[in-house]
């Protein structure tokens, strides 16, 4: 598999029976004591394969289409072509990744909210057609330099109208759909199917109810204007567990049976993303410094005990410009795990990691 063979950034093999990702970590970690010490990632790649098993079960009715930017690790890329799932592409990087490796165009979607001309142009030159939109500065965009997209309409949803200052939110609202429609039969774009995403982040289901009431709405008004809808995306924000799957098919299924019945001709798909790679990957970082703080002068968010005990701030080779990077944009929360060895009954006081650099 070239994602295995020709990136020299990684190093892959079986592990025996009877080991783990822990001793693979130890055993890094003891060999590169004298050198770098960078920070690196040790990825389980079985659990990729197990997670498109339990999508297959739970939702086989909507297909997968992986969102490269969430990693976009070559040997990742590999098995989930190998698995047959799509794949939803920010930039023209990530759409050559993904065709380096056989993939079909009809496989793969341009999603970025905010495209570059040159890289709908690529889009265009490759074959790959479609194509999300949300307002009609996109649209015109698309109109003049894509004469095959095939776009769905991006369509905001409760859980993201009116976001959080500094958040940027994307997807036009139900009221704006009918004009944006209009505007793509006058530039002759066709538009072939609605988009939402629901946020990780959002804890109630119940979001879908609306989402799903609101995309049967869009695909009505796209009827009378004269447009044929065959394709419905419904994002991603699954979290990676088996119960949240559950839960949201739960809620969904019914409601697609109504709204878009198996004989409707209606595709559905989706964007899972850390669905698939946040279980196996584990990130190891090193502590490059340290300082004493006093305990009611940390950041906010951690937690203050008020006691005269010394408390302690870690600082760690890697932060927001690295592995990091999401955290500029949604929120992640992450739980560390002690790598050294430590006895049950020593000392153990207040502290706080940085991954601001």
């Amino acid at each position: 598999m070239k994602g295995f063979i020709d990136d020299a950034n990684y190093s892959v093999g079986l592990l025996d029976e009877g080991t783990n990702l822990g001793n693979v970590i130890d055993n890094y970690v003891y060999e590169h004591t004298l050198t770098g010490k960078n920070a690196f990632f040790v990825g389980d790649l079985g659990k990729i394969v197990k997670k498109h098993s339990q999508w297959q079960n739970v939702v086989a009715q909507i297909k997968p289409f992986y969102t490269v930017k969430c990693n976009s690790a070559p040997a990742v890329l590999e098995i989930l072509a190998a698995l047959g799932t799509g794949f939803a592409c920010s930039s023209k990087n990530e759409m050559a990744l993904v065709q380096e490796l056989g993939v079909p165009p009809e496989n793969i979607i341009y999603i970025s909210p905010c495209k570059q001309v040159s890289q709908i142009k690529y889009a265009a030159k490759v074959g790959v057609n479609i194509l999300t939109c949300d307002n009609e500065i996109e649209l015109k965009k698309i109109a003049r330099n894509h004469p095959n997209a095939k776009v769905l309409l991006h369509i905001a949803t409760e859980d993201n109208i009116g976001g959080e200052e500094g958040n940027m939110k994307f997807g036009t609202t139900l009221k704006n759909c009918r004009h944006l429609l209009e505007c793509a039969k006058e530039l002759d774009v066709q538009i072939i199917g609605v988009k939402f995403h629901v946020s990780s982040a959002c804890k109630e289901s119940q979001v879908y109810v609306h989402a799903l009431s609101d995309a049967r709405c869009v695909f009505d008004m796209a009827g009378e204007i004269g447009f044929t809808m065959n394709m419905l995306d419904i994002g991603g924000g699954f979290t990676g567990t088996e119960f949240q799957l559950e839960e949201v098919n739960h809620v969904i299924s019914p409601l697609l049976d109504i709204y878009f019945p198996e004989g409707s001709g209606v595709k559905i798909i989706s964007e899972p993303g850390s669905y698939y790679v946040s279980s196996a990957f584990t990130l190891a970082v090193n502590i490059i410094a340290k300082k004493v703080v006093e305990n009611d002068k940390f950041p906010s968010g951690v937690e203050k005990t008020g006691s005269d005990e010394p408390a302690f701030m870690y600082y760690m080779n890697d932060g927001v410009y690295g592995s990091f990077a999401s955290k500029l944009s949604e929120d992640l929360n992450t739980i560390p795990e002690v790598h050294k060895k430590y006895k049950e009954d020593e000392p153990l006081f207040t502290n706080s990691f940085s991954a601001e650099a």
